[in-house]
């Protein structure tokens, strides 16, 4: 696992308006291996989901450097970034962001769909995914007849179902009660074991933290402690 998957350098990240001008992130250096599990912990306003979103070519930095699979995301165009989120990196966010009009496998369907891939492969690949997170009995469900929790695990089979590289999850507990919530979490440690995703989160919750083997705490825009912490057995 020496490979590294991320890479920031300097980071600096700082919003305007106006006269007024905040700083999300300030130098953040870090670097993310292949296979890790990372929390990146810390109050609103501490900078994780910039970061995150910075790192999932969601938003740019004010300054600094961003590699994702050795891709400097400074230097590619649009359409580059585009395809990387594509193709690289899987996205779970805690508004689940489903399509309300499609199922469960339709939701999953629709990124393998945009990435071209045949109609039959794509729903054999879907049902697939939806089923190794135990999903059988919602494939044809929509997301107004699915509780949050399934709602959220079909949002990580949509993201996960092209096999990126990398997994990103932003609060992902946010709407989920603690039973929920350890549920999602034994979903994920399972995906980063036994596909040797690496998976980064944003997130507050301490039951989310400590399923993670690395925690990166940030505060006011920087990183205050980076620490290797034992799985949750």
């Amino acid at each position: 696992m020496n490979e590294s998957v991320v890479r920031t350098r300097q980071l600096d990240k700082t919003y305007t308006q106006g006269a007024i001008s905040v700083a999300a992130l300030k130098a953040v250096d870090l670097e993310i291996k292949r296979g890790e599990f990372v929390s990146l912990v810390g109050p609103s306003g501490s900078g994780k989901s910039t970061l995150l979103h910075i790192v999932g070519a969601l938003d740019v930095p004010s300054a600094g450097q961003v590699l994702v699979n050795d891709m400097d995301l400074g230097s590619r165009s649009t359409r580059e970034l585009t395809d990387l989120r594509l193709h690289n990196i899987g996205f779970v966010f805690q508004a689940y962001n489903l399509v309300p009009v499609l199922s469960a496998v339709e939701n999953v369907e629709f990124i393998l769909h945009l990435q071209g891939v045949a109609k039959q492969e794509r729903r054999r690949r879907s049902l697939e995914t939806l089923s190794s997170l135990g999903l059988d009995d919602v494939v044809d469900r929509r997301p107004s007849d699915m509780s949050g929790g399934q709602q959220q695990r079909v949002a990580i089979a949509r993201a996960i179902v092209s096999n990126p590289v990398l997994l990103l999850a932003d609060e992902p507990s946010a709407n989920l009660d603690s039973h929920t919530t350890e549920e999602l979490c034994e979903t994920l440690r399972s995906i980063n074991q036994n596909r040797g995703m690496t998976i980064i989160t944003a997130t507050h919750d301490p039951l989310v933290m400590g399923y993670a083997g690395r925690r990166v705490d940030l505060r006011d825009g920087e990183i205050v402690n980076d620490t290797q912490v034992n799985k949750t057995e």
